[in-house]
């Protein structure tokens, strides 16, 4: 399963069924699990962990050293959990000490062509990035995000559950769950009520969320009424009350 013209660092551990192409190069501190297919002319550089049945397309960078001028070759890590596929071009930066040490991704994800994830991030579970996506450091996205082509994320921002962004969006602030933000720069358009009909959610929790939608960013009343009456929409519906505890623990502040 592993080709001979590939190279591998005698540290790296893989398991006996990963497939390797050729003129993959695998350096030392690598682990990788069973089930998964790494195409040619792959680099992945440790410490990384790998999980099991990933598939990994050709000219991927995996684990290399982060950006950040302050990084001084410490040993940080990668990890990458189970079931994700990751394209051409796609590059996933090992953490840093000012940071959490390592970046996090789940499971089941999809990374397209030329995305980006910078040091530290933590990627949740069926996350899709669309071509050429970037996050820059320290940036978290939650369960079920999909970020449009060319979306452009800055540092220390968070994305909530089941949020959408729209073609080339420059996101400089938190995006709150569920909700759909759109421009450059990032502008709160709607819910992501195709995603949620997709997903299964109830026609009662989509007309909540869209209440809540048009309270936070549309309401004539006072920011203080507008919360008051969100508040009394959570105590009927969990996700809701998900919007209200991410809205509490937002630093950075968020689109409307």
């Amino acid at each position: 399963m592993i080709h001979p013209q590939s190279i591998i660092d005698p540290s790296a551990k893989i398991a006996d069924d990963v497939s390797i192409g050729p003129f993959t190069v695998i350096g030392a501190d690598v682990e990788i699990a069973s089930g998964t297919t790494i195409a040619s002319h792959v680099v992945i550089n440790g410490p990384t962990k790998i999980g099991k049945d990933n598939t990994i397309f050709q000219f991927a960078s995996i684990g290399e050293k982060p950006q950040d001028l302050k990084y001084n070759n410490e040993p940080t890590q990668l990890v990458v959990g189970d079931r994700n596929t990751i394209r051409e071009y796609v590059t996933l930066h090992r953490g840093t000490p000012d940071g959490h040490n390592v970046t996090t991704i789940g499971n089941d994800n999809l990374f397209m062509a030329s995305c980006h994830v910078a040091h530290d991030c933590v990627i949740g579970n069926h996350v899709i990035m669309a071509n050429a996506t970037a996050l820059a450091g320290h940036v978290a996205v939650e369960d079920h995000v999909i970020l449009g082509g060319y979306t452009t994320v800055h540092q220390f921002t968070r994305i909530g559950a089941h949020a959408f962004s729209g073609f080339s969006t420059a996101i400089d602030r938190d995006v709150l769950p569920f909700f759909t933000v759109a421009g450059n720069r990032a502008r709160a358009i709607g819910i992501n009520k195709v995603g949620l009909k997709r997903k299964g959610f109830s026609p009662e929790t989509i007309r909540a969320l869209q209440e809540t939608f048009k309270l936070l960013t549309k309401s004539t009343c006072s920011h203080k009424v507008a919360l008051e009456k969100v508040q009394e929409l959570a105590q009927r519906d969990e996700n809701v009350r998900q919007v209200l505890r991410f809205l509490d623990s937002s630093e950075r502040g968020w689109i409307r």
